[in-house]
């Protein structure tokens, strides 16, 4: 029998333990389905002591992650610590810079620095994984560089937080305020205590940045996605997107346009019937539009011990059997810095206006809309107190920029309450 892959992991959290009962429960089946032993032969966290539940007592213990990495008897790091920067970065460039392997599950790093560390990997000869990174326990990655490797991709999008998504549903399905429904997310885990990397959209946007990369042959661009969270978002939004027949859904999208590529990570409304409509709680979804297969839909569980074990299992499993590609799906020095559509693509938008009721307040919006070009498809205005309006408009197709221009002067109209809330239609 071939040598075994002897494996390191840094972190031993909920993900690293998971990766340890993974090995120590499916030995044999991973043997065979490897050709080869998979062998932890060493582990690093930050307290020795803690009892995770899992028998560590064959492994060394390194108090250092990169002393860790540097091992002469390790051939593959696996790092689950988190942190863009600091220990995790560092012993992951020490482990590459050995010429070892490393699967990773921290998004945020490889939004960062993952061009430079995937050249790092390809001049030593290492790979570089983070199935587990991206959608939890979905092969979304390994989707993208091999089995739809033949297809140009002309867009990605999809559900990449499940902490949002559990609480989109959670307020529609109960009628719970953003605030209430949070504090349970926090309660049961799904949330920090500060929630902002979750809510803001941060965390689902470094995932798309990553996804975008090896979709369209370019450097990981996190700085050029645009960004909006879900703290805006009120149930009135979701009760009237759902007479419309829409859900509201955090909604990564990438997708190539005739200028260049766009990236944004927002709340969209997407069609009920749809299958992003139709996801539920913590799951995650990623639909991949290509030229000659057409649009696949991946749904999976998006964080947890279970799935992100299981991807990073799927991962080691590959560079077991001796597949090394590299990590966006082509030569890392080859990748080209993405051209960022400046127009974006046209859609349909829902907005939200508090204003008060006065005569000529609806005609000077309307006006206002008119001047920038944005027609109105339908327009509802609910029950109002005889001071304030709240008003529903639904757009046709329209650009983005010249509907900015236009809410920022009905913002600034001394008839306006609150800053308007504009959401895109998402066509699917």
């Amino acid at each position: 029998m071939s040598q075994p892959l002897r494996i390191a992991i840094a972190g031993l959290g909920t993900v690293g333990a998971g990766v340890v009962k993974m090995v120590q429960t499916h030995g044999d089946l991973l043997t065979r389905r490897a050709g080869r032993p998979l062998e932890i032969v060493a582990v690093s966290a930050r307290s020795r002591g803690k009892d995770r539940g899992i028998d560590l007592g064959a492994f060394d213990w390194e108090d250092d992650p990169v002393a860790l990495a540097k091992r002469a008897d390790v051939d593959l790091l696996v790092e689950v610590m988190g942190g863009e920067d600091g220990p995790a970065k560092a012993c992951v460039e020490a482990a590459l810079a050995a010429g070892k392997h490393v699967v990773t599950a921290n998004k945020a790093m490889l939004a960062l620095h993952g061009q430079a560390m995937a050249e790092q990997a390809e001049t030593t000869g290492a790979a570089l994984r983070f199935e587990a990174a991206v959608a939890g326990g979905i092969p979304i990655v390994k989707a993208l560089t091999e089995g739809l490797a033949g297809n140009g991709i002309s867009r990605v999008m999809g559900v990449m937080n499940g902490t949002c998504n559990y609480i989109l549903t959670k307020m529609e399905a109960t009628g719970e305020s953003y605030g209430e429904v949070l504090k349970e997310a926090q309660a049961l885990g799904y949330a920090e205590a500060d929630p902002t990397v979750d809510v803001g959209g941060i965390d689902a946007a470094h995932k798309l940045s990553l996804l975008a990369a090896t979709a369209f042959g370019t450097r990981v661009a996190f700085d050029h996605v645009e960004i909006e969270g879900i703290e805006r978002i009120t149930l009135q939004d979701i009760k009237n997107a759902a007479d419309m027949g829409y859900k509201i859904k955090l909604l990564g999208v990438a997708q190539q346009n005739s200028d260049g590529i766009e990236q944004r990570m927002q709340p969209c409304l997407v069609p009920t019937a749809s299958p992003l409509g139709q996801l539920e709680g913590v799951n995650n979804m990623v639909v991949v539009d290509g030229d000659f297969i057409g649009q696949t839909v991946y749904q999976g569980p998006g964080a947890g011990e279970g799935p992100t074990a299981s991807a990073i299992l799927g991962d080691i499993m590959d560079i077991a059997r001796g597949l090394i590609i590299p990590a966006f799906g082509q030569p890392a020095k080859g990748l080209t810095k993405p051209n960022t559509s400046s127009k974006g693509s046209d859609a349909a938008y829902y907005l939200r206006f508090s204003l008060t009721d006065a005569p000529g307040t609806l005609a000077k919006l309307a006006s206002i809309l008119g001047a920038h070009n944005v027609s109105i498809n339908r327009m509802h205005q609910y029950g109002h107190d005889g001071k304030t309006a709240p008003l529903v408009i639904v757009t046709h197709a329209t650009p983005r920029q010249p509907l900015d221009q236009a809410l920022a002067e009905i913002c600034a109209l001394s008839a306006s309450n609150a800053e308007p809330v504009a959401l895109r239609i998402e066509s699917l």
